[in-house]
């Protein structure tokens, strides 16, 4: 059985990180990097730090309009699939990269497995939510997270025999990660930072940045956090954004400090050792709920309600005292939750599950 992989953002290539190192000990694979985001600290480095094999083939898509982004994954992918003629082709979460490789391999009729299947924000101005509510709808086999995700399946009609909930490979990347970030960096040491008293921020999603007021009103908001509790936030600017403070003027409060996009052991030691975490990340906020730091997110609705759930997460929206409100009632809270992504053996689960429904011992 030959496995094709394609994928192209930083969370992609964290989040397939153990199925990548269990496949290259089991089967036969090969993985497709789109190069959606495509600078050194965005995704090459991940391969190096994570010590996973470099892609087969890397297509330097980049950044572009989502319609001329896709089309451009779409036809190149074709074509190595055609070469490579894989029996199956797996896709992460809610990229175009993903929506790109699902679609050139079901029109070749090649079967998909969509991993993070079910997630639902149930906001269509979200690109993500529509590129995985259209994978999932013919992707062969469904891996969900969680049963709520299985249950959100369901509900729209997908086969019950096609769903596996098997947890999040989320919490095997951190469990191993951690692991080989202790032995290789110490970002609180090189940024001159003390345990407990800085928070960490990420801001990149289009409906937060794109939009000069709505930017400037989230600033605004940052700004009365880190001034109430007299600590900084400590910002690895997205590309995006930083792309988009510059063309609108935007002045970046004192408080909030700017630094590079970190690699991904530099990242997760930042949360781990934050006194909270703000984001509009959806993956973020799985990761604060195992690294067990409080989590605000700058949105009005979250893929994610399992967070919500067990408290570990909280919607913010976007209004500033809003946000403030959420910082406050977050950080009185026990860190006593457990992540609702499973044990730590999501890849290891899949890889079976593919070995038993294709008959490979």
């Amino acid at each position: 059985m030959k496995i094709g992989i394609v994928l192209g953002t930083r969370p992609e290539i964290i989040k397939l990180s153990p199925l990548i190192r269990l496949l290259h000990n089991n089967l036969n694979y090969f993985i497709i990097h789109t190069g959606q985001h495509y600078t050194q600290n965005m995704d090459k480095i991940f391969f190096e730090e994570l010590e996973l094999p470099q892609p087969k083939y890397n297509l330097e898509i980049g950044s572009k309009n989502h319609g001329e982004q896709t089309g451009q994954m779409l036809e190149k992918i074709e074509r190595i699939f055609i070469d490579e003629k894989p029996d199956l082709v797996l896709v992460y979460g809610d990229t175009n990269s993903v929506l790109a490789g699902a679609l050139a391999a079901t029109k070749l009729r090649i079967k998909v497995a969509h991993i993070e299947a079910g997630l639902r924000s149930y906001d269509k101005d979200m690109p993500e939510e529509k590129n995985r509510t259209i994978v999932d709808t013919f992707s062969d086999y469904l891996f969900a997270p969680t049963e709520n995700s299985r249950n959100i399946l369901l509900n729209e009609g997908k086969k019950q025999e096609s769903i596996f909930v098997v947890g999040n490979t989320i919490v095997d990347a951190v469990q191993q990660s951690l692991e080989i970030a202790d032995k290789k960096v110490n970002i609180l040491q090189k940024l001159n930072l003390q345990k407990d008293n800085y928070f960490v921020l990420t801001l990149h999603r289009s409906e937060n940045v794109d939009f000069k007021t709505r930017l400037q009103t989230l600033l605004f908001g940052l700004k009365l956090v880190a001034e109430e509790f007299n600590i900084p936030i400590i910002y690895p600017i997205h590309p995006r954004t930083k792309k988009r403070i510059e063309e609108f003027n935007i002045e970046v409060p004192k408080e909030i400090i700017t630094i590079e996009p970190q690699g991904y052991l530099d990242f997760l030691q930042l949360q781990k050792n934050a006194k909270l975490i703000l984001t509009d990340s959806g993956g973020i906020q799985e990761e604060s709920s195992i690294l067990k730091v409080p989590c605000v997110t700058i949105r009005t609705s979250t893929e994610r309600p399992e967070t919500l759930e067990i408290g570990s997460n909280v919607l913010a929206g976007t209004n500033p005292e809003k946000i403030l409100d959420c910082v406050k009632n977050m950080l009185n809270k026990e860190r006593n939750w457990q992540t609702p992504y499973g044990d730590g053996k999501a890849a290891q689960k899949i890889i079976e599950i593919l070995k038993n429904e294709n008959n490979i011992n």
